[in-house]
C-alpha cells in the first residue's frame, strides 16, 4: 500500500520541518498547505486546541483531503502565563520571533533564574475531512525556563532562550533530531500519529 497524503496545515517553515521529519517516520506523505496556495484562516480561538481546528478544518475544506494541525504556545509562570496562545504575535500582529525574543527579555528583567519557569504546550488534530465530527486530538508540553539571553542557532521562535529543563542547553543549542524526539511538537505529534494508527490510519 502506498502512503496516505494528508494535508500539514501550517505555514510556519520551521514546524514544517518539523512535522514532515515525524510523520514521514509514520509512513505518511505529508503536503505542506503551501501547495495548495491555502490562506491561513485567523485564529480566533480560546485554545491550543480550537485554533488547531479551526487551521486543520480550514486546509482539509480546501484541498479534500485529511489535515493535520498544530497550534503551540509558551506558558511563562513569572507571566501569569503569557504569552500563551498569542505567543506568534507577542510583539504585534506580525510574526516576529526576534520581536517577540527580545519583548520576553525585557518583561523577565529582574527576574531570578528560580522565578523564569516556563513551558511550550502544543495541540495536535487531525481531521479525516473538514467536517469531521471527531477529531483526534493529542497534547504535549515541555518544562524548562527562559535564560538571560539568546543562545544557540538553530530552531525558531523562543528556542534560543529556552532552557530545556534538566539539560542546561536551549532548545537552539539542541540537535534537530533529539528536539523532534521530545519537544512539546514532537510529544504530541507521536501521540497523535499512535492515535491515528489505532483509528486505521
Amino acid at each position: 500500500m502506498g502512503r496516505r497524503r494528508l494535508v500539514l496545515a501550517t505555514g510556519n517553515p520551521g514546524k514544517l520541518r518539523e512535522m514532515q521529519a515525524i510523520l514521514a517516520d509514520h509512513g505518511l506523505e505529508v503536503v505542506p498547505q503551501s501547495e495548495f496556495g491555502i490562506r491561513p484562516p485567523v485564529e480566533d480561538g480560546d485554545s491550543y486546541v480550537a485554533n488547531a481546528l479551526i487551521k486543520a478544518r480550514n486546509a482539509a475544506s480546501v484541498t479534500g483531503l485529511p489535515a493535520i494541525a498544530d497550534d503551540s504556545g509558551l506558558e511563562v509562570d513569572a507571566l501569569g502565563g503569557r504569552p500563551g496562545i498569542h505567543a506568534a504575535r507577542y510583539s504585534g500582529p506580525e510574526v516576529d520571533a526576534e520581536a517577540n525574543n527580545s519583548k520576553l527579555l525585557a518583561e523577565l528583567a529582574g527576574t531570578p533564574e528560580a522565578g523564569r519557569g516556563a513551558r511550550f504546550r502544543c495541540a495536535m488534530v487531525f481531521v479525516r475531512e473538514a467536517a469531521d465530527p471527531s477529531p483526534i486530538v493529542a497534547e504535549g508540553a515541555w518544562e524548562g525556563r527562559i535564560g538571560f539571553e539568546r543562545r544557540g542557532r538553530g530552531g525558531f521562535g523562543y528556542d534560543p532562550l529556552f532552557i530545556v529543563a534538566g539539560t542546561g542547553v536551549t532548545v537552539a543549542e539542541m540537535p534537530e533530531a533529539e528536539k523532534n524526539r521530545v519537544s512539546h511538537r514532537g510529544q504530541a505529534l507521536a501521540a497523535l500519529a499512535e492515535k491515528m494508527k489505532a483509528a486505521g490510519w
